[in-house]
């Protein structure tokens, strides 16, 4: 089974270093799927299409199950891996290496010096830990969801309950004469939470399953 939440970058991020007179330009991404990270690649030669070197390393999914690596003109070896073992050693605000969902994408401005394998190994690995370092990490979390319907007139104060007693409250709407309330929760909680819920309000509200989903929270 798949686990139910990992981290991931809240924002791309981009850090510069210089060795030896090179510039090494780390560019992270989010991203979803693989073809938004290749896409990602494409724009970033775009941008970057005077550069020497693009090398790039990618980890989807909440197994971090799907990794790619591209050397792009280095030797084999040399930046795609140390990009990629940057990416999935990465020690999180958790404690873990769980970092997922995320593509980094070293543009490398060649200084006319040559560093040797060992060298770009610690240049590419290096420059995407320095990244790293600067991001902004959220928490992922696969969430069951009752919908809970309020009457309007209660609705300010039990929504203020709601909220009080911790529920993790991911949505609030208003269409017609009712307020309508999302609660995630996690699997094992389903019988706690509408339990919880129905003690709050008292009897009051209609609660209904909706699909679970994947919801983004501060890390």
């Amino acid at each position: 089974m798949p686990p139910d939440q990992y981290v991931t970058l809240g924002a791309a991020v981009r850090h510069e270093v210089e060795i030896s007179r090179s510039r090494f330009i780390a560019c992270l991404f989010p991203v979803a799927d693989e073809q938004l990270a290749r896409g990602r690649i494409t724009a970033l030669r775009r941008e970057f299409h005077d550069a020497r070197h693009l090398p790039s390393a990618f980890v989807l999914g909440p197994n971090r199950n799907q990794q790619r690596t591209s050397d792009d003109g280095e030797p084999s070896g040399t930046s795609g891996v140390p990009i990629l073992n940057a990416l999935t050693s990465h020690v999180c605000a958790t404690g873990r290496a769980e970092l997922t969902d995320v593509l980094a994408v070293v543009v490398r401005y060649f200084g006319g010096i040559k560093l040797g394998a060992g060298g770009l190994v610690r240049a590419y690995g290096g420059t995407v830990s320095a990244a790293l370092a600067h991001a902004a990490m959220i928490r992922r979390v696969h969430l069951d969801v009752l919908t809970v319907h309020l009457p309007v007139g209660s609705a300010g104060r039990l929504e203020a309950a709601l909220r009080g007693s911790g529920l993790s409250v991911l949505d609030v709407s208003w269409p017609g004469s009712e307020c309508v309330i999302e609660i995630g929760f996690p699997r094992q909680n389903l019988d706690i939470t509408t339990d919880r819920i129905a003690e709050l309000t008292a009897g009051t509200a209609s609660i209904t399953p909706t699909p679970s989903r994947w919801v983004d929270l501060p890390l």
